[in-house]
């Protein structure tokens, strides 16, 4: 459809029907590609000569700083994440500092602006202009909306459009547009306000924890008993070592190290519950009374982890920086799991005697000269990875009545 046979009339019904279809994707839509894929090839076939659009919002993710999406007639759409650096870092990046997005946000404050890439056109304001226009477009129009809300550092949706058609974008195009980018932002943001809940509620609760709140499991004294290998370690004399190491050496040991213990965990199907200062601890739930694999991953986690520290142990050495071992105790038995906590600030964990069992254990990894305890009810229920456990005989266990049989791993299996 030419300029001239798209009227005022044709836009406005296109108006409509983009509007009712965006509301509609971000009812539904779980991708913002998909969504600006989609509106440019409506557009497209409802006349507008759309040769490019971009799109980039922040995003309050652990590793992903900012998301950009980027469409081109003829080639389809690329979404591309920005992995997140120390600080604001991307306020020092030379590309991002000359780009018309950070002009339109940091230094013009005004939603909207506008280059016509023919004649008269200053080259050298903005490099990436500069190189479309080589390209074959015609003009540029950019949009900043939706910062009232914000979620994370940079609140709402920067959005540009170019053509290539001689003399650019009609002004009531450019109305069309006006009208419809409020709506893409608002899909945009509906997207990305469920992933980044489900990342935040992964990232802080571990997987499974976080699936049950999502589904609903938010009450105080919702639980369920569980049984599990259950695992707690921490770092050895990590009391002594925060005494005498500064803040910011301090931070960058427990990191290293939970980084260790976690990635293992994590590997053999183990679920992180909790951070306990140094501590960490962790289930392996069993499934029905099959309790021999989980025992057997849980195994290959600790071996994994001794393995991850003694790596750490001789990187941190080559660097004189300071370093420890790790201790591992693991256990089997019933838990509740849940949410446990006062009405307004809850934690969904595990509680009970095996939880205190299992930290019982672990604090005897020190005075046994032993990297990783299994209880006797670990040993019992392992199967075949019994045959990688050792005996070191009876010890009491304080809060625990009787003697018990611990284990260690054998050297020689």
């Amino acid at each position: 459809m030419s300029p001239e046979t798209h009227g005022t009339d044709d836009l406005h019904r296109l108006e409509h029907d983009l509007l009712r279809w965006l509301v509609q994707r971000g009812l539904e839509a779980h991708n913002e590609a998909e969504v600006l894929d989609g509106l440019c090839a409506r557009l497209v076939a409802g006349g507008v000569p759309i040769w490019r659009a971009a799109t980039g919002l922040d995003l309050l993710h652990p590793l992903i700083d900012a998301r950009g999406c980027r469409w081109l007639r003829g080639e389809g759409i690329l979404k591309e994440d920005y992995g997140r650096r120390p600080g604001n870092a991307l306020d020092d990046d030379p590309e991002w500092r000359a780009s018309p997005f950070y002009h339109l946000l940091f230094a013009s404050n005004a939603p909207e602006l506008r280059r016509r890439l023919e004649a008269g056109y200053r080259v050298g304001e903005f490099p990436l202009l500069d190189a479309l226009r080589d390209q074959g477009a015609t003009d540029y129009v950019a949009f900043s909306i939706g910062h009232g809300a914000r979620f994370g550092r940079v609140s709402g949706l920067l959005c540009s459009f170019q053509t290539d058609r001689p003399g650019g974008f009609l002004e009531r195009e450019l109305d069309l547009l006006r009208a419809l980018v409020p709506a893409l932002a608002l899909a945009f943001k509906s997207i990305t306000a469920v992933e980044t809940t489900r990342t935040l509620a992964t990232t802080y609760l571990g997987a499974d924890a976080a699936a049950r709140v999502l589904d609903g499991a938010i009450a105080r004294g919702m639980t369920e008993t569980v049984r599990a290998v259950l695992w707690y370690s921490d770092l050895e004399g990590f009391t002594r070592i925060a005494d005498t190491v500064a803040g910011p050496a301090l931070l960058a040991l427990l990191n290293e190290y939970a980084e260790t213990v976690v990635t293992s965990v994590h590997a053999y199907g183990g679920q992180v519950l909790k951070f306990i200062g140094d501590g960490i601890l962790a289930m392996f739930p069993l499934r029905g009374d099959a309790a021999a694999a989980p025992c057997a991953r849980a195994l290959d986690a600790a071996q994994a982890t001794l393995s991850g520290v003694d790596a750490l142990l001789r990187e941190r050495a080559r660097t004189d920086r300071l370093a420890t071992d790790v201790h591992v105790a693991l256990h089997v038995g019933e838990v509740l799991y849940g949410n446990i906590g006062s009405p307004d600030r809850l934690d969904f964990t595990v509680v009970g005697p095996a939880v205190n069992e299992v930290s019982r254990i672990e604090a005897l990894c020190r005075s046994l000269e032993q990297r990783v305890i299994v209880s006797s009810a670990f040993a019992a229920e392992a199967g075949p990875a019994r045959g990688r456990l050792v005996s070191l005989g009876r010890y009491a266990l304080k809060g625990v009545r009787r003697p018990e049989e611990l284990f260690t791993l054998d050297p020689d299996a």
